[in-house]
């Protein structure tokens, strides 16, 4: 990069944008602050601090001119100023922002200071056309100040680099302006500015379609010129008539503009119909400026007919970047749409310079529209009456937003307070769950580790991490709380696995069958609503697998009534046990499972003992077998619900010589020889063998049991209905 050696046209140039500065700035600027200000541009002049830019432009001029158009189109003043200055003849790299303070106040230290920050942010090469950056410039910026200077250093620079040679560096400079400089001046409101920065990045960018627009406008401007006069001439006379003070003008759409509509419509120069404006602005109090534009308005459209699909009221409310103005469209002369504008001479100049001008105004109420940070920024300019505001305000925009850079330069936004553990699940749900910290600038942190906007991020993994329950105490993201409770659930499946496949071999090794249905009862029974809970427990070693299988033996045993008789408690209590041989199911193929399968190895579940005619269905077991159950088992909502997979159809084939055990429940009154009418029926039914009789009465009650053994529905359901016809009977259900 060229040393800096002053040319003398450089130098005269230098020399008359300083006097034009302090005329401008007036009284802002004292006697101490022009003398301090030449002391340090001289040290800095003499001790070859300054180098030429990349486009070979003197830094010092450079900055002059762009304090000039920070004045005279943004409307900066004193410190912003100043800080141009020492900020572009690169002063303040060599004086630290304390002493800078000192020499010339805390505000003008502020905006060095921000953009320095700045300047950082672009050294780290972001992505800068997306929306994420701009949002981080913004909140880096900290001073509104700061994007006011950086607008208008885009604005000369794209000026001064017309006849450079550094094409590349042109073209990098002219996509920035365009989707980064010009939406920041259109969100401020700064439309002229805006139009600019658009129409050189058009004419850098595409040079071709920039002057096939400006030599057509050139062609046809004497036409059009004429057509205008034509349309505002019988407007001119009526408001003159009703004693209007006000001023015309017609204003060409920006070659930018009118690039974009032939794309966005897709018609050559000549289908753009709307190339112009008039603007009718009105000199006007501030108390009768709405009267007097709706005034305007009813002058126009009665002298021309106005087409209310493209009618714009921004009188009643203000854009939010304080735009204020009422578009309507008519037809003209010659049948042709013309777009008038209707404003006063503030609100004019509110257009042009933006936020700006609302400082020379007092008492102006704006609303503050979608963009509230825009609105709070214009009540403390209007309320504010010797400008100091601006001098102290500080931005807190997007102070609920981070923004922070991966390796390789890519920007992600997150929620204030994200962490490190956040931004890894953004990443990748695996990078996530193996995170164990982070490298901040370089620096290591853990995962908690709350990010900052500007901070460059990497994260650091293990193969042997794992998401744990307390992470979802750290991260904010709602993307990174589901994929950790995902991981976690994930692994409570793999645990709980595990711990069910060493259940099952502890129970092979006490020889003790293992029922799904029994098991998922004894699981109920112990407390747990989800049977995962259950097996977690039992991996984590809060349960101890013997006594699981000790309770589980002790309900198997009742649910089969295979437990002691229950203490007597009265005279009528009756126990009877059936001292034959044990019944035993024959295998003479009565069941037909699934597709057709016959003669396979199947049990018939004892939590329901379903028999032949019941309505049934077959579980697969761990084991490879398969439970008959009734199609009503109490165990049949739960088996659906978890197991369902493992669940197959089950029909009866055809009547065999099987014979089923059955256990009816019987409550009645406790009448003298009530046991042995039940009995007798029992003993004097057809293939019905009486197994065993349990009963105990209490309070002149009795609840019984009776385990029977028979062959099909049919030969139950007579038997219970005759069971109900025993007189003191209340009450006879199936189990």
């Amino acid at each position: 990069m060229d040393r800096l050696e002053t040319t003398e046209s450089e130098k005269k140039a230098i020399s008359e944008l300083l006097v034009s500065l302090r005329d401008a700035l007036g009284s802002q600027l004292d006697s101490r602050d022009v003398s301090t200000l030449t002391q340090m541009v001289d040290e800095a002049m003499a001790g070859q601090h300054i180098q030429r830019d990349i486009f070979g432009l003197n830094p010092m001029l450079f900055g002059l001119q762009t304090a000039m158009i920070a004045v005279e189109e943004i409307g900066l003043r004193r410190d912003g100023v100043l800080a141009i200055i020492i900020y572009c003849c690169q002063i303040s790299e060599h004086h630290p922002i304390e002493e800078l303070s000192r020499k010339f106040g805390s505000g003008v230290a502020q905006i060095i200071h921000g953009l320095q920050r700045v300047q950082q942010l672009y050294a780290k090469s972001p992505a800068v056309e997306s929306e994420n950056f701009r949002n981080l410039l913004i909140s880096f910026a900290e001073d509104l100040r700061v994007i006011l200077i950086m607008i208008a250093d885009r604005v000369n620079l794209m000026r001064q680099i017309r006849d450079t040679d550094r094409e590349e560096e042109r073209q990098r400079v002219s996509e920035e302006a365009s989707y980064l400089y010009a939406p920041l001046a259109h969100k401020l409101g700064l439309y002229k500015v805006k139009s600019e920065l658009e129409d050189l990045s058009l004419k850098y960018l595409e040079h071709n379609a920039y002057y096939m627009i400006r030599e057509k406008l050139s062609a046809t401007k004497r036409e059009r010129d004429a057509y205008i006069d034509r349309f505002i001439g019988p407007i001119e006379a009526k408001l003159k008539e009703i004693g209007l003070r006000f001023h015309m003008k017609g204003r060409t759409k920006s070659i930018h503009s009118i690039w974009q509509k032939m794309k966005k419509q897709k018609c050559g120069f000549e289908g753009i119909y709307d190339l112009f404006a008039i603007r009718i602005i009105i000199d006007a109090p501030l108390d009768k400026e709405k009267m007097q534009c709706w005034q305007v308005f009813s002058v126009i459209t009665d002298m021309y007919q106005p087409n209310p699909k493209r009618m714009r009221d921004w009188l009643s409310v203000p854009k939010s970047n304080g735009y204020e103005s009422l578009h309507i469209t008519v037809l003209g002369p010659e049948n042709k749409w013309v777009e008038v504008q209707i404003r006063t001479e503030r609100m004019d100049e509110v257009a042009e310079r933006g936020l700006a001008a609302h400082w020379r105004y007092k008492g102006v109420k704006g609303d503050a529209g979608i963009d509230e940070w825009l609105g709070n920024i214009r009540a403390a300019l209007e309320s504010n009456d010797d400008l100091q505001m601006m001098d102290q305000f500080k931005m807190d925009l997007y102070d609920d937003e981070v923004f922070v850079f991966t390796p390789k330069g890519d920007l992600l936004k997150f929620p204030k307070g994200a962490t490190v553990l956040d931004f890894a699940y953004t990443i990748h749900s695996n990078v996530g769950n193996r995170c164990v910290g982070g490298r901040i600038n370089g620096k290591m942190v853990p995962v908690r580790e709350p990010l900052r906007s500007g901070d460059t991020v990497e994260i650091l993994t293990s193969n042997t991490q794992k998401p744990k329950q307390d992470w979802l105490g750290i991260v904010k993201t709602s993307r990174a709380k589901s994929k950790i409770r995902l991981a976690l659930k994930e692994t409570q499946v793999k645990d709980g696995l595990y711990a069910k496949e060493m259940l099952e071999r502890r129970f092979k090794n006490r020889k003790v069958e293992l029922e799904e249905a029994i098991m998922s009862q004894l699981i109920h029974k112990m407390g747990f609503k989800e049977t995962r809970d259950f097996y977690k427990q039992l991996a984590d070693e809060k349960l101890d697998p013997n006594e699981v299988i000790e309770r589980y033996v002790e309900l198997r045993n009742h649910e089969t009534g295979n437990t002691p008789p229950p203490p007597q408690r009265s005279a009528g209590t009756f126990n009877y046990e059936n001292p034959e041989e044990e019944f035993t199911r024959h295998n003479d193929d009565v069941l037909v499972v699934d597709q057709n399968l016959r003669g396979i190895d199947f049990q018939l579940a004892k939590c329901c003992n379903p028999i032949y005619g019941d309505k049934i269905f077959g579980f697969v077991t761990v084991n490879g077998g398969i439970k008959v159950h009734r199609a009503d088992c109490p165990n049949a909502p739960e088996l659906r619900r978890r197991f369902g997979y493992r669940m197959v159809r089950a029909r009866w084939s055809g009547k065999g010589s099987s014979q089923y055990s059955i256990t009816l429940r019987v409550v009645g009154n406790d009448d003298i020889g009530i046991v042995n009418n039940i009995t007798s029926i029992i003993s004097k039914e057809e293939k019905i063998m009486m197994r065993s009789i349990n009963i105990d009465s209490h309070d002149g009650l009795f609840g019984g049991i009776l385990v029977v053994q028979l062959d099909d529905t049919a030969r139950l359901e007579a038997l219970i209905k005759k069971i109900r016809t025993v007189k003191g009977v209340k009450q006879v259900e199936r189990l």
